[in-house]
């Protein structure tokens, strides 16, 4: 087997209107499929269009799989799943080389991490070695096997579930890792009516799989990440999102707060759903709509803190409203004047 060749990093920018029309277009169809996940939906496509991974952290059975897959088929990028489990080895996702009879020679068999989008079920269940063989995939693009790297495709994109309920067999993310992850998401328990939703959908298609159609391709995507990278950030939001990530270092509930990094994925992100929303510029409700799923899970509570009950989503709320910003009318008139 060939290693698949990478594709090339560069592409046009789309214009903003043309990345909200097909952002929205994307949720839409995933939305056949998937109910009552909106917000975390709109959340998880900002964060591709940010060129980021995500995480989804929520109980079982709430459809956190079925997101990750239809979300992958509307943008058109290839998908592969990969079940996690204790006994799973680094080389179950990267691949390893293998004698070929036929030739004499040991040749690469790519792993599934060699695909446009590559969903990591229940990360939590695998060792920590296995775990950091994804860290250089999510951080350079690339995997390593026996000294040899090997470029991934573009976008290349890491979705994980994480199982928070169970803790026997499940070994705990390091920090390290899950400040990889762009954003991390809870999905929650539906509302009723949602949930009759999904049993009238299933009982209509009469069949287990659900169909969602390509509503762009790979390399519209990749366009549209570069229309996102195109859009210009006004000075007083950058300094927003860093006065919040410095906040969470001062914070005396945390011990480790937020780094570099989780400022730069609130500013990513925040971009991205400006433009969603067909916007050129970043407005200080874009920041503070995404703050505790791009902040709360890059920090580490004192013991006390943490034996209190905190948790890391009350601090980044509390800082929102302790930490001041610039006023949005006045943001928002910079950007459109210039």
């Amino acid at each position: 087997m060939t290693t698949p060749s990478a594709t090339p990093d560069d592409a046009a920018p789309l214009p903003i209107e043309q990345v909200a029309r097909s952002g929205a277009a994307v949720l839409a169809e995933v939305g056949t499929v998937v109910v009552g996940m909106q917000a975390p939906l709109r959340i998880a496509l900002a964060s591709v269009l940010a060129g980021g991974h995500v995480l989804f952290e929520d109980v079982p059975g709430l459809g956190k799989t079925l997101a990750a897959r239809c979300l992958a088929a509307a943008l058109g990028l290839d998908f592969r799943r990969l079940q996690c489990t204790p006994d799973l080895l680094p080389a179950d996702i990267t691949g390893s080389f293998v004698y070929d009879p036929t030739s004499s020679e040991f040749v690469f068999r790519p792993g599934p991490v060699f695909t446009g989008l590559f969903l990591a079920d229940e990360i939590n269940r695998t060792a920590p070695k296995t775990q950091s063989a994804l860290l250089e995939a999510m951080a350079e693009r690339q995997v390593t096997v026996e000294g040899t790297s090997y470029r991934l495709q573009r976008p290349f994109h890491v979705m994980a579930t994480s199982n928070p309920v169970e803790y026997e067999g499940t070994y705990p993310l390091p920090e390290a890792q899950l400040d990889r992850f762009m954003v991390r998401l809870s999905v929650g328990y539906p509302h009723p009516d949602a949930e009759v939703d999904v049993l009238a959908r299933r009982v209509a298609r009469r069949r287990e799989e659900a169909q969602v159609r390509a509503v762009v391709d790979a390399a519209t995507v990749r366009g549209m990440q570069a229309g996102v990278e195109a859009v210009e950030v006004d000075p007083d939001i950058l300094r927003y999102c860093v006065d919040l990530a410095v906040a969470t270092r001062a914070h005396p509930a945390v011990e480790v707060g937020a780094s570099p990094r989780g400022s730069q994925a609130l500013l990513l992100i925040a971009r991205a759903m400006a433009v969603l929303d067909g916007r050129a510029f970043v407005t200080p409700e874009d920041v503070k709509a995404i703050a505790v799923p791009a902040l709360a899970h890059r920090l580490v509570l004192t013991p006390s803190a943490w034996a209190s009950g905190t948790v890391p989503e009350a601090v980044v709320t509390a800082l929102l409203g302790e930490v001041p910003g610039p006023a949005s009318a006045g943001v928002a008139a910079g950007r459109t004047g210039r």
